[in-house]
């Protein structure tokens, strides 16, 4: 049996609960061989970012050719992208193997406050990468600084950014609104040529959420490699994000990790109450 393959380009988190750590897990529980390329190390946990280290552009571009050459990979998906070289040398890299679709998740800063993406970095993310990208998949916080929108308080001001963000040539931009402060659902945004779609689902109330933003882009790419149109690959991973948060693993003493395999904790709980009544 054979599995489509799906390549995250991203940093580390020591802890597992985001970056590359959660895309491969997101990309596999959503069907998919996840392949990976380390564009930078961090430590961390669930309370902070102690220190990060980007790696050489020439290994990042080795592990991409590694992997491009090998497999037939049916999506790519980058995270943290923190200097203008590695930027420049992941386009590079995706323009020579055609590694479309692409889902870029511009990731900008923790949610403890470490700014994951150099300053200077930025105006290269929108001019080199953003252009090449089938999605960009931005939360409210990135789509502010990524726009002239000061500040995103409503679900309008969302969709203005994500308009604003697909004038800057991608395919299509999923604005995410989870962190919306007015909002009694978690509403994003789907801006395309095909017009603007909100994508809701139910807010959950938990503080652990480390890594969601890492697993959504990683759940719609998988179910983009698996061969889903877009709309239909956002709204899967809505759902499939949603319930990792519900489930999510109060791990750490500060934002516990969303439960990647969820469904195989209920699998086990079905499992054992009926070898318990069998027995």
């Amino acid at each position: 049996m054979s599995k489509p393959v799906a390549l995250t380009i991203a940093g580390s988190d020591s802890g597992g609960g985001a970056g590359i750590q959660a895309d491969i897990k997101s990309m596999e529980a959503n069907g998919v061989f996840a392949a990976s390329a380390l564009a930078a190390v961090t430590a961390q946990n669930t309370e902070t970012v102690a220190e990060a280290h980007d790696l050489p552009p020439s290994l990042v571009a080795a592990q991409i050719d590694a992997v491009a050459t090998d497999m037939e990979v049916r999506v790519a998906k980058t995270g943290m992208l923190s200097s203008p070289a590695i930027i420049e040398t992941v386009a590079d890299r995706v323009e020579a193997h055609d590694l479309t679709p692409l889902v870029v998740d511009p990731v900008m800063i923790s949610k403890t406050g470490f700014k994951l993406l150099q300053d200077e970095a930025i105006e290269t993310l929108l001019e080199v990468l953003v252009p090449r990208a089938t999605l960009i998949t931005p939360n409210l916080h990135e789509a502010a600084h990524l726009t002239s929108v000061d500040a995103i308080k409503t679900a309008a001001d969302l969709q203005a950014a994500a308009e604003a963000l697909f004038d800057r040539g991608p395919n299509a931009v999923l604005a995410k609104g989870g962190h919306l402060p007015e909002e009694d659902e978690a509403v994003d945004v789907l801006a395309s040529e095909d017009g603007v779609h909100t994508v809701s689902a139910p807010r959950i109330d938990t503080p652990h959420t480390h890594g969601t933003g890492c697993t959504y882009a990683s759940a719609i790419a998988a179910n983009l490699a698996k061969g889903h149109d877009l709309g239909p690959a956002v709204e899967r991973a809505k759902r499939y994000v949603t319930e990792a948060i519900r489930h999510a693993l109060p791990l750490g003493a500060g934002r516990g990790p969303t439960n990647h395999f969820f469904h195989l904790n209920a699998e086990a709980a079905v499992s054992d109450a009926g070898t318990s009544a069998q027995d």
